[in-house]
């Protein structure tokens, strides 16, 4: 038997460290005892070295270097509390700072405008003036008068926890993208602790208030119009920009129509910028629920894949006008895309239209986009089809993918990872969709590391 005295001489100091690599993590010791069975007669063997006047020098050390680790601790948290009030009692947020408005102003197109011209364009955010309400705060109607131009103006909430890293990624990214399916910015505000984004008016509101809210009554036309038109904005955002943009949280309440019931996508607070032919690094899980695609709980990485399923559930919502969960249906039909594959697999694919239609809609044409719908849903990303295939099918020049007649279902062994859930939902009232949910759950989730898990996919067919 070795006995620690053997090895370690004189006083030892005992701790313990831990790493995380690049992430944050927490690490806690709820109980620690440490005794020896050997027993000091008198006082233990000092072999710290002493100066001639007999001041222990390890000592004086040991207090002296603990001293200023302490003393810079502490001046850190005066710093950070410091830094803290300043945030908040300043007129302009500190840290949407000098290099950030200069990024901003350098980009083409939207503009800053005064927190003063906004108030009036919404007469002060009247509240007969909100278009919506939402997780990050609430949408306002406003007429810009020397514009001459009705706009939709969101006003992030000051308590938001994601609100200024929304708001950032919104004005970086959607204010370089150009495309005819895609809302417009036009213009940001940051002034009185006040986070203002300005975008088109959109007269015809969001997408799901028309499938679920009795708004109107989507014709059939302009309901296939609105699917080829968010297939061509994914499109453009996955292959066509210089940059692959991935929007992480397509869905309904996110699709904006226009006078003509034009769909363009909007709500960027999530998106991501990926060079073309690379994947996504970040480990942050975000989304709504039942727009997910089933391998983001397990590797929390979005992908062109991720962006492919939510179009997928989008496009079953079109034709089948109900949303992706219901529990007002029975047992079998609470989930709609098992629902409609089990009538896909009946041969009765057709059956799962929109009965608000009363049958008024191309039967070719609802069958093309039920059978996308499902191939985009796909539970194995590596069967999904690109965008572009999609848009091939939909516009009838390829054929129609023949799928299983079973919906696949992935099973996953429990990746050793602990995701802790953020919630950001609320619902919206004649939602407006210009970054808010619409009686669906949006959350975000932080793993605990950065490295992917090792699970596997196993499907019965």
């Amino acid at each position: 038997m070795v006995h620690l005295n053997e090895i370690l001489q004189g006083w030892v100091i005992v701790g313990f460290s831990a790493a995380t690599d690049a992430t944050t993590a927490l690490h806690q010791i709820n109980s620690w005892s440490f005794h020896s069975t050997q027993r000091f007669d008198g006082k233990p063997k000092n072999t710290t070295p002493k100066s001639g006047n007999g001041i222990n020098i390890g000592l004086v050390l040991g207090l002296g270097i603990g001293g200023l680790v302490v003393l810079g601790g502490g001046l850190g948290l005066v710093w950070y509390i410091c830094w803290k009030k300043r945030g908040e009692s300043s007129d302009e947020d500190v840290t949407v700072n000098d290099s950030i408005d200069e990024e901003f102003e350098n980009g083409t197109g939207p503009k800053k405008f005064s927190y003063r011209k906004l108030a009036q364009s919404t007469n002060n955010f009247d509240e007969g003036q909100k278009l919506g309400e939402g997780g990050f705060g609430g949408v306002y109607r406003g007429y810009i008068t020397d514009l001459n131009l009705n706009v939709a103006v969101k006003r992030i909430s000051s308590g938001s926890r994601q609100g200024l890293k929304e708001y950032a990624a919104e004005v970086r990214i959607i204010s370089r993208l150009r495309h005819r399916n895609l809302v417009q910015l036009i213009g940001w505000c940051h002034e009185r602790k006040e986070l203002l984004l300005v975008y088109e008016f959109m007269s015809n509101g969001s997408l799901d208030s028309h499938l679920f809210k009795a708004k109107s009554l989507l014709a059939w036309d302009a309901r296939y119009r609105i699917a080829q038109g968010l297939a061509s904005g994914l499109f453009y955002l996955h292959e066509e920009w210089e940059q692959c943009v991935l929007h992480r949280d397509v869905k309904s309440s996110n699709i904006m129509l226009d006078s003509n019931f034009n769909a363009k996508l909007g709500d960027f607070g999530l998106a991501r910028l990926v060079d073309h032919g690379k994947q996504s690094q970040t480990t942050v899980l975000a989304g709504t629920m039942g727009y997910m695609a089933p391998e983001c709980m397990t590797t929390g990485k979005a992908s062109k894949e991720t962006d492919v399923y939510s179009f997928g559930v989008v496009a079953l919502e079109i034709a089948c006008g109900r949303k992706p969960i219901d529990p007002e249906f029975r047992s079998s039909q609470i989930t709609m895309v098992a629902w409609v594959w089990e009538l896909y697999g009946e041969g009765r694919v057709i059956e799962a239209a929109d009965p608000k239609l009363c049958g008024d809609f191309e039967k070719r044409q609802m069958e093309c986009l039920l059978i996308v719908g499902l191939w985009c849903a796909h539970p194995d990303y590596k069967i999904r089809p690109s965008i572009q295939q999609t848009i091939q099918v939909l516009n009838f020049e390829v054929p129609l993918p023949i799928l299983p007649s079973k919906m696949p279902v992935a099973s996953y062994f429990s990746p050793p990872l602990s995701f802790s859930i953020l919630s950001g939902s609320t619902d919206l009232e004649g939602g407006p969709g210009y970054g808010y949910n619409t009686n669906s759950s949006q959350f975000t989730t932080s793993s605990a590391s950065n490295s992917s898990p090792s699970a596997s996919l196993l499907y019965s067919k």
